[in-house]
């Protein structure tokens, strides 16, 4: 089992950068892929990112690609998310989570482990 705790939220203005961080303590961090999603006022939760246990192969939501880039420390049990360019349509709640699965995937429910989430609010 492993908890997560995700952190760096904030407000920003449209066109600026944040950096969220998931601390993962618990059970090995590198034997999981891990992931971003987001959920916005009113919408499903969708995936953002995600990556897989070496931190070689990355997936992005088209949305995000360009944008944001996932990496992640295994040293240091954290994965991060760096959002530049941020933009109203990006406000959501983030979630990271853990998946045991050895495939990488986009899909929420392949995720076993979920954080609390963390806001970030892009003002225009």
């Amino acid at each position: 089992q492993v908890q997560l705790v995700e952190s760096g939220g904030a407000l920003v203005q449209a066109g600026g950068s944040l950096r969220l961080s998931c601390a993962a303590s618990g059970r090995t961090f590198s034997t999981y892929a891990m992931g971003w999603f987001r959920r916005a006022p009113g919408k499903e939760r969708e995936f953002v990112a995600a990556i897989n246990r070496p931190g070689s192969n990355k997936y992005y939501a088209d949305s995000v690609k360009g944008r944001f880039t996932i990496s992640r420390d295994n040293s240091q049990n954290t994965v991060y998310l760096q959002m530049n360019s941020l933009q109203p349509e990006d406000t959501a709640v983030y979630y990271c989570a853990a998946d045991e699965g050895l495939i990488l995937s986009m899909r929420s429910n392949s995720y076993t482990y979920w954080g609390q989430g963390t806001q970030v609010t892009v003002s225009s």
